[in-house]
């Protein structure tokens, strides 16, 4: 039997695709901050799809507190998360 290879990390485009069809958002960047992580803890060898930085705006967000505002995008990505994604820094715009 073959092994199957390991997943390869999720991509700045998977996260960006995958927000705009859960929470609809009017203002996303999803910016892949591997590089500037490389020989840390949690980075991967591949150089990227382990630390992201997401920039979103939407009005799901509206009377949100900003923790809440943080689980609905967690929540979006959580498939990423569960499989391997490192670190997600979430600016919540409004």
């Amino acid at each position: 039997m073959i092994p199957t290879p390991p997943p390869l990390p999720p991509s700045a485009e998977a996260l960006r695709a995958t927000l705009q069809q859960s929470l609809a958002p009017h203002l996303l960047e999803v910016i892949d901050e591997s590089a500037a992580h490389a020989g840390h803890a949690g980075a991967n060898a591949h150089g990227y799809g382990s630390h992201f930085r997401v920039r979103i705006a939407a009005a799901r967000f509206d009377g949100l507190s900003r923790v809440a505002a943080h689980r609905l995008v967690y929540d979006a990505l959580r498939p990423f998360i569960d499989a391997g994604l490192h670190a997600l820094a979430i600016e919540i715009r409004r």
